[in-house]
């Protein structure tokens, strides 16, 4: 081999090198550099994230997650907002870091992203008409009932053998109730409590079946093979639960003082730790 094909065979050689260490750069590093968590959310599921009717800016619970999660790492927050189906797939793709929005653990979504330990377990909640006589979620298997895409409750609906009805966001969902095109939706306990509330004094009136279609451990989600990250961003939860600021925000958006009026029991928890039925 000649002196000049022997440079340019290490010349090569070293930038394969190099674009493979690019590309299995640590995510967490990146994150370091740049100083900025990119945080996905949702676009307008009150009170997680929505924005403000008065400045536009976005505001509510997992907004403000993202900013303490940001700020103990020692990074600022870029919150991007996202509709229900994308939260998984945006953090697949590194347009986000990580998904905090409400994403519950299920195997589909364990099997395409990694999962924080759950910082609270959230219930799947049906609504139906006031007037109905059902009692129980067995009492609607094989109804139509309410959902946002791609979310939780629309597994939730499937798995109790009833037929889901989709759309984008949960005022439609709560629309296809009041026009009988459903018999009843289901959300979280939080969305539940308030549109059952509302429609006390506007439209047909609803109550909330007190038996919850199913348990779901709420998360932050994060690319996979990412454990340098995984491991900060469990860290800053356990942080955030000591010094008392996850029950802080929680008070704040859905605390006693709330409409929500919602007690936190459960306190960040190794998902191994956790009892309750996989979602598909």
């Amino acid at each position: 081999m000649s002196k000049k094909t022997a440079f340019q065979f290490a010349a090569v050689a070293g930038c394969v090198l190099a674009l493979c260490g690019a590309a299995q750069a640590d995510q967490w590093d990146e994150i370091s550099q740049r100083k900025e968590l990119k945080c996905g959310t949702f676009a307008d599921v009150p009170p997680f994230a929505a924005p403000d009717p008065k400045t536009r800016e976005m505001v509510g619970h997992d907004i403000d997650l993202c900013n303490a999660l940001a700020k103990q790492l020692g990074v600022a927050a870029k919150v991007t907002p996202l509709s229900v189906e994308a939260r998984v797939p945006e953090v697949k793709l590194g347009r986000v870091d990580v998904t905090v929005a409400n994403l519950a653990y299920t195997k589909s979504r364990g099997e395409q992203i990694q999962f924080s330990d759950p910082y609270y377990v959230a219930k799947e909640m049906l609504a139906v008409k006031a007037s109905d006589p059902g009692t129980a979620k067995a009492d609607f298997k094989g109804k139509r009932l309410s959902s946002t895409k791609g979310s939780t409750s629309e597994l939730s609906i499937k798995m109790n053998g009833s037929e889901p009805v989709t759309f984008q966001d949960t005022g439609s969902a709560f629309m296809a109730v009041q026009q009988n095109k459903s018999v009843g939706m289901v959300a979280n306990t939080m969305t539940i409590t308030k549109l059952v509330n509302q429609s006390k004094t506007s439209g047909v009136e609803l109550k909330m079946i007190k038996e919850p279609m199913v348990l779901q451990p709420i998360g932050v989600g994060m690319k996979k093979d990412e454990p340098v990250l995984l491991s900060k961003v469990n860290g800053a939860l356990y942080a955030l639960e000591k010094s008392g600021e996850l029950d802080r925000i929680w008070a704040k958006w859905l605390g006693p003082n709330t409409e929500y009026k919602m007690t936190r029991d459960e306190k960040v928890t190794p998902l191994a730790d956790l009892k309750f039925e996989l979602l598909p």
